[in-house]
C-alpha cells in the first residue's frame, strides 16, 4: 500500500479548517458553497470539530476555536531558535522603530515564528504563523542560501518561483546567483520583492552547519534606502543573528 494515499475525510476536514480561517465567522451554507461540498457533509464535519473544541458555533455561524492557539504555541516552542532569537527581534524593532521578524522554513515555505513592531513601523498584512514564499523575501533567501543545492531544487520544484511584485526573482539561474552572493555576504536583501513599498534585510541563524532560521528588519522604501538599507540594517541583523547563535550555543 502506498504511504501517500490521502484519506478523503481528513482532506475535507483540513479544507474546511483552511477555508474557515479566511472568515471571522461563516455559516454552513456559505462554507459549503465555497468548498463545493454538500451542506450535510460540511455540517457533520463542523459538528465533529465543535465537539473536539476546535471550532466554535457562534449563533449559527462558525469560527476557529482558541484551541489552535494551544497547538500553535506547542509547535512554536519546538523550535529552539524561537527562544534564542525572540529577544533580539524585539530589540531590533525597539531600536529602529521598524518591523523585525524571525522566520523558519517548513515544507518549502517560510513561517513567521515571531514578529515585533517598532513604534513608528507601518502596518502590513503579516502575522505570526503566516506562511510565505521563500524566494521573494530577504528572510527566505537568507535561509535558502544556507541550504544544500538539492534541497533548494526540491523547494523550487514543489513551490515554484511565482511573481509577487514586479521585482520578484522568478528565474532559477538568477536566484542561484543571488543565493551565492548571500552566502558570501552573510545578509540578504529584499527590494520590494515580496510587497510593494517594503524593503527588508535579513541574516541567517546557524546552529553549527545547519541553518535554523533568519532574522530581519523591514520598513517602507521611503525610509529604508541608501546607507540605512545597505549598511545600517545589514549590520544590525547580522549582530542579532550572531547573538541568537550564541544563545543557542549556551542555552
Amino acid at each position: 500500500m502506498s504511504e501517500n494515499v490521502p484519506i478523503k475525510a481528513v482532506d475535507r476536514t483540513l479544507a474546511i479548517l483552511q477555508t474557515l480561517g479566511e472568515y471571522d465567522t461563516v455559516g454552513v451554507t456559505a462554507l459549503a458553497e465555497d468548498l463545493d461540498l454538500p451542506r450535510s457533509t460540511v455540517f457533520n464535519h463542523l459538528k465533529t470539530l465543535e465537539s473536539g473544541e476546535y471550532v466554535v458555533n457562534d449563533g449559527g455561524e462558525y469560527r476557529l476555536g482558541s484551541r489552535f492557539l494551544e497547538l500553535g504555541a506547542k509547535a512554536r516552542d519546538f523550535h529552539d531558535v524561537y527562544e534564542a532569537a525572540r529577544g533580539e527581534v524585539s530589540r531590533l524593532a525597539e531600536e529602529t522603530g521598524e518591523i523585525s521578524a524571525l522566520l523558519i522554513e517548513e515544507h518549502g515555505l517560510g513561517v513567521f515564528l515571531y514578529r515585533s513592531e517598532g513604534e513608528g513601523s507601518v502596518h502590513i498584512d503579516s502575522f505570526t504563523g503566516q506562511r510565505i514564499y521563500l524566494h521573494g523575501a530577504a528572510l527566505g533567501k537568507a535561509i535558502l542560501a544556507g541550504l544544500p543545492e538539492s534541497r533548494v531544487d526540491g523547494i523550487v520544484q514543489r513551490r515554484g518561483l511565482p511573481t509577487l511584485t514586479d521585482n520578484t526573482v522568478t528565474e532559477r539561474d538568477e536566484l542561484s546567483a543571488e543565493l551565492a552572493e548571500i552566502a558570501e555576504a552573510g545578509v540578504a536583501f529584499d527590494d520590494e520583492e515580496r510587497l510593494d513599498g517594503l524593503r527588508s534585510v535579513a541574516a541567517p541563524i546557524y546552529d553549527g552547519e545547519e541553518v535554523l532560521g533568519s532574522v530581519s528588519l523591514a520598513g517602507p522604501s521611503s525610509r529604508v534606502y541608501g546607507d540605512r538599507f545597505r549598511e545600517e540594517f545589514p549590520a544590525k541583523v547580522a549582530d542579532a543573528a550572531s547573538a541568537a547563535e550564541l544563545n543557542l550555543t549556551y542555552s
